[in-house]
């Protein structure tokens, strides 16, 4: 279901929201003759935050892409309403150029990589035989359009293990929320932008504050 059939169900006369729906829904203008608007993709590309770079433990890590169950694992952007809670919808025209879970197993690459937290940081096509497996589940990422003001809000779990023998070193779920900057659908793509940034980077300095007990296995 579009946010347009959506929001001819009744969303509420609520002026903000109305105008977010049908920035999203592409409803500007009006007649028969107004052309139907074409897919758009979004590239999830969050920078890594600017920080301090210690010391990187002397391992190689091997950063999975995250799981996710139903339509977070695919490209459609995900969005929930007040009204229906329960109820998981996505936008027909709004998409992510990789599945979210594709972006953010990316953004921790980078992000890890640019704070020197491991001597090596790959990823599975590399086929390097890793000493840290970190890897995990992105729970939540969806656009709240009927909220005040309207937001994003993200869920993710991530776990180091060690490769030799699966032993878990640091487990933690990361969640939040990001207000949008505007009515448009770049505004709602910077807001998860912005706070894909910030979870990967406190997952990222959870990393640093645990460096001293990350070595890798003696063979």
């Amino acid at each position: 279901m579009t946010i347009a059939r959506w929001a001819r169900r009744g969303a509420g006369p609520v002026p903000a929201v109305l105008a977010l729906l049908l920035a999203l829904g592409g409803l500007a203008g009006c007649g028969a003759s107004t052309p139907l608007r074409s897919e758009r993709f979004y590239r999830l590309d969050p920078a890594p935050l600017a920080g301090p770079a210690g010391t990187p433990v002397p391992a190689i890590l091997l950063v999975n892409d995250l799981s996710a169950r139903g339509f977070l694992g695919a490209r459609q952007v995900v969005f929930r309403t007040r009204a229906e809670p329960l109820v998981t919808q996505r936008y027909d025209d709004l998409l992510w150029e990789e599945p979210p879970t594709s972006a953010l197993a990316r953004a921790l690459v980078a992000a890890l990589r640019a704070a020197r937290v491991f001597e090596f940081v790959v990823v599975p096509a590399e086929r390097a035989r890793a000493d840290f497996l970190l890897g995990g589940e992105l729970e939540r990422f969806e656009h709240l359009a009927t909220e005040q003001p309207p937001r994003v809000a993200a869920t993710l779990h991530l776990a180091l293990v060690r490769s030799a023998d699966r032993g878990s070193m640091v487990s933690r779920t990361y969640s939040g929320e990001e207000p949008l900057a505007g009515s448009t659908p770049d505004a709602m793509v910077a807001a998860f932008t912005r706070l894909s940034a910030r979870l990967v980077g406190e997952a990222v300095r959870d990393l640093q504050a645990n460096q001293a007990r990350l070595r890798p296995t003696p063979p």
